[in-house]
């Protein structure tokens, strides 16, 4: 199982319960701080199909789709049309 939230900031705190996202923040910023948290699971340069996709996001979400949709839509992911993923964004840790 991947512990996405083992080391998250202070202020994500009341969105994540057990190591799983409680409730999506409203506000940009803390859903940036929030989804760049999950892309962590992912490796830069590294394709991923989408089942492979899904079977992390459902680790950390009940609404796994909609997870995978605002993290290709805030730039997390990327994707082609025939479901290959991809980390495009997010902070590298080195």
């Amino acid at each position: 199982m991947v512990d996405v939230f083992a080391d998250a900031p202070e202020q994500l705190r009341a969105f994540v319960r057990d190591g799983r996202i409680a409730i999506m923040p409203s506000k940009r910023p803390r859903r940036r701080l929030l989804l760049d948290q999950v892309v962590q699971a992912f490796e830069p340069g590294r394709q991923y199909p989408e089942t492979s996709v899904d079977e992390v996001l459902k680790q950390v979400s009940d609404d796994h789709c909609a997870l995978r949709r605002y993290l290709v839509d805030e730039d997390f992911l990327s994707r082609t049309t025939d479901g290959i993923y991809w980390r495009s964004g997010g902070a590298v840790h080195v």
